[in-house]
């Protein structure tokens, strides 16, 4: 049994990580948390869209996000065919969000949060909206983050950059093995170099680690010599055909430009590839 968080905001990023989530998890016996955190500053209108308190003299601003989370929750019955393994509930907090997920982490042993790139004021230059982006770096738990244009397909290319410095523990890679066996997927272990330099004694023992640990499952080690690393990830995603891009959590300052920096034209994956974040 699998329990899985999803928070919500409403918006349709949100339906669309809420969409992925069932697809990927189709075949698992889950149950399905969808929260909604607000502040006592913040209205949600009946529409799923955000006022702030000076917005409160209207009458189509109340506090109905139990009624739009129960609302949620027929769209996905009315959206895809019933599974007897999944069962769904729904919380509605108000708390600072990381603060939330951290207390439903807890409380309710989950196992995977998956989480919309933006929610409905998401900007549209910055690849991960501040929620998403605390909750990736400050939950400990591992974090599926589905970008707005992500249309589920079997993610049977995975890449992992990674830069060979840390150690990874097994508690760690377990949820990328589950993935892995479920969808007979291969694992592409991905460096990027700027200058060429070979791996140091330390990362070329956690790549054979790697390698030792995957090695009843199908995986490779590519290595690339790029000075901008989101330019290499976007044509070994081309190349290769990828479907769920993976990293540490430890990783995320080395590779912080896949995720939170502002992307050139030239630079699509992180609108169309997931990324799972790995604690």
């Amino acid at each position: 049994m699998k329990n899985i968080l999803i928070p919500t905001d409403f918006s349709e990023n949100s339906w669309n990580a809420i969409e992925y989530a069932l697809h990927f998890f189709s075949k698992s016996t889950c149950n399905f948390y969808l929260l909604h955190v607000s502040r006592e500053d913040a209205m949600v209108t009946s529409s799923g869209f955000y006022a702030t308190n000076q917005d409160t003299t209207s009458e189509s601003v109340v506090r109905p996000s139990k009624k739009l989370l129960q609302k949620t929750i027929k769209r996905i019955h009315d959206s895809f065919p019933k599974n007897p393994n999944h069962r769904f509930f729904a919380i509605s907090d108000q708390n600072y969000i990381v603060n939330s997920i951290r207390e439903q982490v807890s409380q309710k042993g989950i196992n995977l949060i998956v989480m919309g790139t933006k929610g409905a004021s998401g900007l549209k230059k910055i690849a991960i909206g501040s929620n998403t982006g605390n909750v990736i770096t400050k939950v400990k738990c591992t974090t599926l983050v589905v970008p707005e244009n992500a249309k589920y397909v079997n993610p049977k290319e995975i890449a992992f950059p990674t830069d060979f410095s840390i150690f990874y523990r097994p508690e760690a890679l377990q949820p990328l093995i589950d993935i892995v066996e479920t969808n007979k997927a291969s694992v592409n272990f991905l460096h990027i170099n700027k200058q060429g330099i070979e791996l140091n004694e330390d990362q070329q023992k956690n790549k054979e680690y790697l390698d030792d640990y995957f090695g009843s499952h199908n995986h490779n080690f590519h290595f690339l010599i790029n000075k901008y690393i989101e330019e290499a990830i976007q044509k070994f995603v081309d190349e290769k055909d990828i479907n769920l891009i993976t990293m540490m959590a430890k990783n995320l300052n080395y590779f912080q430009k896949i995720l939170f920096q502002p992307a050139s034209k030239a630079i699509s994956y992180y609108k169309n590839i997931p990324f799972l974040v790995l604690h």
